[in-house]
């Protein structure tokens, strides 16, 4: 059994077990959150498409990590010839997710 969820503006295939990475959600370390946004949902032969998402259907997911950071991303802009160039770097914040169920009504 999968689904496919949204969260954090995108959309993850995953099924009991998976460890997940995902933009910063409100949670503690062990804490259990559920995620209602459930836009398909396949057991074998069996699939669910949500119209946008699936009545009834959630997947609970426990916070292995609350707030990880990535790793860094370089932007870098250069002109040539004109003395021109801007360094910038980010760290996105992350959520560490292990998917405990999947639940269908």
């Amino acid at each position: 059994m999968y689904a496919v969820i949204r969260t954090g503006a995108k959309q993850y295939r995953v099924q009991p077990g998976d460890k997940l990475e995902v933009e910063l959600l409100d949670g503690e370390n062990g804490k259990e959150i559920v995620l209602d946004d459930v836009l398909l949902v396949a057991d074998g032969d069996n699939v669910t498409v949500g119209k946008p998402t699936v009545a009834g259907a959630r997947v609970t997911a426990e916070v292995i990590e609350a707030d990880q950071k990535a790793k860094k991303v370089i932007a870098f802009k250069f002109r040539r010839r004109e003395g021109y160039h801007r360094k910038r770097g980010i760290r996105a914040h992350h959520t560490i997710l292990k998917i405990k169920e999947i639940i269908v009504k």
